[in-house]
C-alpha cells in the first residue's frame, strides 16, 4: 500500500514537469530486472514485517543479499528508481506488474492454504469415522 502511495506521488510531481529531469544513469537497471526485483523486495519487506528475527537467522542483512543476487548495488538501485519515477507512465507499469505479481503469489498461497486445511479436516473425518466404528 505505502509503494502505491509513494508511486502515486511521485507520479503527480513528476507529471508536471515536461522535460527530461533526471539523466539516464550510465548502469541503469533494466525494466525487467527493476520489476523483478522490486517485487523481491516487496517480499522481502512483507517477511521483515511478519518475523524479522527469523530473516535475521539466516541473512545478515538481506536486502544486501538480494542487490548481490541480482547483481547490483544500492546507488545503482537508488539512481534507477530515479530514473524510473522521473518517466511517470514506466514507472506506474513497473509498479503495476510488480503488484499484480503480488496478487497472484498471494492467490496461489491462499489456494494452497485452503486445499492443506481440506485436507487436514479430511483426515480428521476420517480418524473420527475410525474411531467410532470401533
Amino acid at each position: 500500500m505505502k509503494i502505491r502511495v509513494l508511486a502515486l506521488m511521485a507520479l503527480i510531481i513528476l507529471s508536471s514537469c515536461a522535460e527530461e529531469v533526471v539523466e539516464k544513469p550510465e548502469n541503469l537497471i533494466p525494466k525487467e530486472k527493476m520489476t523483478s526485483l522490486l517485487y523481491d523486495l516487496a517480499i522481502l519487506n512483507s517477511a521483515k514485517g511478519t518475523n524479522k528475527a527469523i530473516l535475521e537467522i539466516h541473512f545478515d542483512n538481506p536486502t544486501t543479499f538480494l542487490f548481490d543476487q541480482y547483481g547490483v548495488d544500492s546507488l545503482q538501485f537508488v539512481k534507477s528508481d530515479m530514473y524510473y519515477a522521473s518517466k511517470p507512465l514506466v514507472y506506474e507499469s513497473i509498479y503495476k506488474e510488480v503488484a499484480a505479481r503480488l496478487e497472484d503469489e498471494k492467490e496461489k498461497v491462499e489456494e494452497n492454504r485452503k486445499k492443506r486445511n481440506d485436507s487436514l479436516v479430511k483426515r480428521s473425518r476420517i480418524i473420527k469415522d475410525s474411531v467410532y466404528r470401533e
